[in-house]
Formats: C-alpha cells, structure tokens, sequence
C-alpha cells in the first residue's frame, strides 16, 4: 500500500486543477465532468496525483490538511523568513514560504509539506507511517514522515488548533491504493488494529473504502491498479 493522491474537494475542478498544476509544473492526466486530475513527479522519488473531484458547493468545513510550497531555491522545509498564506480559487488555503510573501504564484514552485492536524502527532505519525511507508523524519521533527527515497514533501503532524466535528469532512484528503497483494480485508483489519475506523457514509456501492485516522482524518484506501473497479477520490 502507498500513498498516491491528494485530493481537493471543488465546485470547478478545471479551474482549481490547473491552478495547481501551474503552480506546481504537474502533468495533467485528465479533465473531465467528474473532475480533474494531474500528475506531481518527483525526480527519484514519489508520485503524488492531485485530484479535484467535483464536490456541490455547500457548509464549508475547516481544512485540516494544508500544503506547504516553497521556490525551488528554498529549503525543503522548516521556517522561513517569510511565510504567505494564500487560496486557490475553491478556497482551499496553502502556504509559500521562503522570501516569496507577495510575489505572484507563478510557478513552478515546490511542494514541501502537507501539514495534516493531528490531536495525537507522534500517535499519527507512526500510523501514517505503518500505511503508507513513509518513514519517520527526524530532520522534520518527531512527527514528520517522508517518502524513503528521502525526496519530496515532508508529511507533517502539527497540533489540532480545535477537535474535528463528527459531521465535518476534510475538503482536502489524502488516498492510499493498495499493492497487488494486498488484502483489503486484512488492511482495514490493520487500521482497525492502529486505531483507526472506517465510514460507512451511505454513499452508495463504492469501489474504494473511506477510513478515519485516530484524529479523525479521513482518507481513502483504492483498490490495486488493474483491478475491477478502478481508482476514485
């Protein structure tokens, strides 16, 4: 199992999707009325697809995943003398940092971090890490994970500024996809196991699973690439 997508909940996928696909130098790989999908490869180290499926505009939940951008001559991580925070036009809020506070976001810029709140860091941390594979990052703090190639964003657990409501989900998420050998009875009996819990949202017959994090968290786990049922968001 491996961490694939970053997903963005929009009104207007297009628009949303390739704003970040400018911003960030992504491929695109689709464009259609369910949404909007590109590409985010980094040299030598993970695939990352940033999907913007269309979601009815309606009561707006509070963003508990926030990207990190940085300019490609700035640290991969950690602070900066300058940190902006901005929105993209579904209102999804990310940061640039590193002397880029009031420049245009023109990019490419490079995505540093995806800071995920968290009511236990270092409990989530080690949760994420058992799921997805990443590995701890000290370089980052005690609660960051990073691809094992060492490249790419930092997955980073910072404090809760308040609990997550029952009735909210997360306008941005993360989706896991399952290897070819995976079991995804067995899976959902490890995030069981690690403290996590699935939804049963009564959305339908769907062809991936929708988990919580112990804090909460949603995030998606997809079927193997080939299988019956493709991937979905």
């Amino acid at each position: 199992m491996f961490l694939e997508n970053i997903v963005f909940d929009a009104a207007e996928p297009r628009a949303a999707g390739r704003y970040w696909q400018d911003m960030l130098g992504c491929e695109q790989l689709s464009d259609s009325a369910e949404g909007f999908e590109t590409r985010l490869g980094i040299p030598g180290g993970p695939v990352l697809d940033l999907c913007f499926p269309q979601v009815e505009p309606g009561r707006r939940s509070r963003q508990r995943l926030v990207p990190g951008l940085v300019a490609g001559a700035g640290a991969e991580s950690g602070p900066a003398a300058d940190v902006d925070l901005r929105r993209d036009p579904a209102g999804h809020r990310f940061t640039v940092a590193s002397g880029c506070a009031g420049q245009a976001p023109e990019g490419p810029l490079r995505l540093a971090a995806l800071r995920l709140e968290s009511s236990g860091p270092q409990r989530d941390a080690h949760f994420w890490a058992e799921l997805s594979g990443w590995r701890i990052d000290q370089t980052g703090g005690p609660a960051a994970l990073r691809h094992p190639s060492g490249r790419g964003p930092l997955l980073e657990f910072v404090p809760e500024a308040e609990a997550k409501r029952e009735t909210e989900k997360n306008p941005v998420h993360l989706d896991l996809r399952l290897d070819a050998d995976d079991d995804p009875q067995t899976v959902a009996e490890r995030i069981a196991a690690a403290g996590g819990r699935e939804l049963h949202p009564g959305w339908g017959q769907l062809p991936w699973r929708i988990y919580q994090d112990p804090s909460g968290n949603e995030f998606c786990v997809l079927p193997a690439t080939g299988t019956v049922h493709g991937g979905g968001q």
